[in-house]
């Protein structure tokens, strides 16, 4: 199976040495699970798109620093591939700021949360049980970084997990589209150098509650092992 990653966002230079890039986060990640996938890296900063959604196989998107309001370049070529993807029935996966560009594209509305920002690990319930979400959990613990969250689901949109905090965190349009306002692919040692970071967005208060929610247990490796259930899923 091939994945196509594509990449929204870079991780900043400087935490590169030890973290590497978003790409290789994912890559990592599906390799602790399944190491026979193969993947095709689409810089979509550089407007690198694939050429025939036939590319790849199924496709991924990273999280990025932008928000899905801003205008730029690469926004509207990203949402009508996410169109020609659902068209074709590829199986799709949006992580973060793909998770809020997925709804935006499909009638939904993302904007910038009045909760203020979302980091460390969020607690969020299972609400809707699929087939995929193989081993079964009751709340899902993922690591979060974003100030923006879908506002108003896509009409078709099925409602998988939800949080005070942020109540549209995981969806599904059809068979083929499933985004996740969390990071499976983020490390608790990236998030809080993520988080340190960005101390003086964040504030100092947030990100005490933050560190001390590193604490818990995450699921991570589970979320991951769902997102390839969910790509091999019904795969002919």
């Amino acid at each position: 199976m091939k994945i196509g990653i594509l990449q929204c966002c870079s991780v900043l230079p400087q935490f590169q040495p030890q973290f590497g890039d978003y790409p290789d986060m994912f890559k990592a990640a599906f390799r602790d699970i399944d190491a026979t996938f193969e993947y095709q890296v689409y810089d979509i900063l550089k407007n690198e798109f694939p050429t025939d959604v036939n590319e790849c196989d199924a496709y991924i998107t990273t999280g990025s620093r932008r928000s899905t309001y801003e205008i730029l370049d690469w926004i509207a070529p990203l949402k009508k591939l996410f169109l020609d993807l659902d068209q074709a029935q590829k199986k799709l996966v949006g992580i973060c700021f793909g998770h809020q560009l997925l709804a935006d594209t499909f009638g939904g509305r993302n904007e910038k949360s009045n909760k203020g920002w979302g980091v460390g690990i969020s607690q969020n319930k299972i609400l809707l049980r699929k087939s995929w979400m193989k081993p079964p959990l009751e709340v899902l613990n993922i690591i979060v970084s974003h100030q923006d969250q879908i506002s108003e689901l896509p009409p078709e949109a099925e409602l998988l997990a939800s949080s005070d905090f942020c109540p549209y965190y995981m969806i599904q349009l059809g068979e083929n589209i499933l985004s996740i306002q969390g990071h499976p692919e983020f490390s608790k040692e990236y998030s809080r150098t993520l988080m340190q970071h960005r101390v003086t967005m964040i504030g100092e208060p947030t990100l005490s509650i933050a560190e001390e929610s590193l604490k818990l247990e995450v699921h991570s490796r589970i979320l991951m092992q769902w997102i390839i259930n969910f790509l091999t899923h019904n795969r002919s």
